[in-house]
């Protein structure tokens, strides 16, 4: 298929790479250029200057931005450029009621809009193992789907515009929870007198565990917080879950309270930390 990527951060880079070489013919465009031109080099791509030229003609758009705003400019931007019935697909993690204004916006151009953020980190993005969460209408997924197949190990349809978001900010409640349960029960195993090492051993093949625990617990024991999904990111989208739950009633005190947290290694200058730094705040490192 002829596709447009737009965003080649640490998610977007290695998706790209993964249609290129699944035999898509790809042109990527990013505001920084020279990020663009690396992706063209490295996977034998196109790199274009403007999102009307990227889309101009593309079956597909796929975007992985930052946020709401950005994924409302690149949609207005290169929407009359894609080809009639083209879909767009968006990765980035935005506000449900976006999805939903960018679907109708879509439609009413002949074109269609899947919200589809991902799991699974800059890890999963680069092994081409994301899970995809979707929402739109169904035609638009069944167009989607084959496109993400080349980066994804899990696609679901979760429901109409907008469900896709929803499910994910699901996902971030869940995670918050069990790395501030994984921070406190390392920094109690320390203050008891005991090998974390040891603890993990123990605890790992049981009713505790988790993919945090598996993948987060040894480096967090180490002080090690330099992976790709940094607190900034996870503030943002406990935000977008926060004003969500203030609309529809939820209530979210562990997430509000973790979400406060955040914002503790934030101020200690772990804004681009990973998010298993929540035990930072409870032993600070040297």
């Amino acid at each position: 298929m002829k596709l447009a990527f737009v965003g080649l951060g640490v998610m977007g880079f290695p998706m790209a790479g993964h249609l290129a070489r699944a035999g898509h013919d790809v042109a990527v465009f990013n505001r920084t250029g020279a990020k663009a031109l690396r992706w063209a080099e490295t996977h034998k791509g196109r790199a274009v200057s403007t999102i009307a030229e990227a889309t101009a003609g593309a079956e597909a758009l796929i975007l992985c931005v930052g946020a709401d705003d950005d994924v409302r400019q690149v949609t207005t931007e290169g929407l009359e450029a894609l080809a009639v019935g083209a879909v767009i697909i968006d990765h980035t993690t935005t506000s449900a009621a976006l999805a939903r204004d960018m679907a109708n916006l879509a439609s009413a151009a002949g074109r269609s809009f899947v919200d589809a953020p991902v799991s699974g980190g800059q890890a999963g993005a680069e092994a081409g193992k994301l899970t995809i969460m979707c929402g739109g209408d169904p035609a638009a997924f069944a167009r989607a789907e084959p496109v993400m197949a080349a980066y994804a190990q899990a696609i679901r349809h979760m429901g109409p515009a907008g469900a896709g978001q929803l499910t994910k900010m699901v996902n971030q409640i869940c995670i918050a929870g069990v790395v501030q349960g994984l921070a406190e029960g390392m920094h109690f195993a320390r203050r008891a007198g005991l090998d974390p090492v040891e603890v993990l051993g123990a605890i790992s093949k049981g009713a505790a565990q988790s993919w945090q625990m598996d993948n987060r617990w040894p480096t967090m024991a180490q002080g090690r917080f330099d992976f790709g999904f940094a607190v900034d990111w996870m503030r943002k989208d406990l935000g977008l879950v926060l004003d969500e739950a203030a609309a529809n009633g939820a209530q979210l005190e562990v997430t509000r309270l973790v979400d406060s947290f955040y914002a503790e290694v934030q101020a200690m200058g772990g804004s681009r930390w990973d998010t298993s730094s929540l035990v930072a705040r409870l032993e600070p490192p040297a």
